[in-house]
């Protein structure tokens, strides 16, 4: 955050209230050999998305954590996202999660990774994991990959 040209106080502000959205304020003095392995991924998002990046790119971001803390720190990160106007491309193998986040599924191959099919997701936002339009698009997304193979 040094870099980003903002005044050490305002970068250490908002630093705070990142960690208060994830459930870390109480962690901030600690050291990273201090924290769990969510922990230390949840730092990392907050790192990511910190430094006014417009966009972002996340790698299995969420896959070191828990299905409940998976899915609040899913609602954070589309919160801050939509209030802050970021655009994340994730890669995700977890098709719940991608069609809970996303606007546009790419559906890739294996090696070499080419684009095998695209879904656009036009369910209401915020998503509501219960509601059947939910769960009738991640079967569907669900059947549509194992169909493709990788012929």
């Amino acid at each position: 955050m040094d870099i980003n040209g903002k005044p050490e106080k305002e970068n250490k502000k908002r630093a705070l209230e990142y960690l208060e959205t994830v459930g870390l304020k109480d962690f901030a003095e600690r050291y990273p050999h201090e924290l769990s392995g969510g922990m230390k991924q949840r730092v990392a998002i907050i790192r990511s998305i910190i430094n006014d990046s417009k966009s972002l790119l996340m790698d299995e971001s969420f896959s070191a954590l828990d299905v409940q803390t998976k899915h609040k720190l899913q609602k954070q990160i589309y919160k801050i996202c939509e209030e802050e106007n970021k655009t994340i491309i994730f890669v995700t193998h977890d098709i719940d999660e991608a069609v809970f986040l996303s606007d546009e599924i790419v559906v890739l191959s294996r090696r070499p990774g080419t684009f095998k099919k695209i879904f656009k997701i036009n369910l209401e936002r915020p998503r509501d994991r219960d509601a059947q339009e939910f769960k009738d698009l991640v079967s569907e997304i669900t059947q549509e990959i194992a169909a493709l193979g990788d012929g």
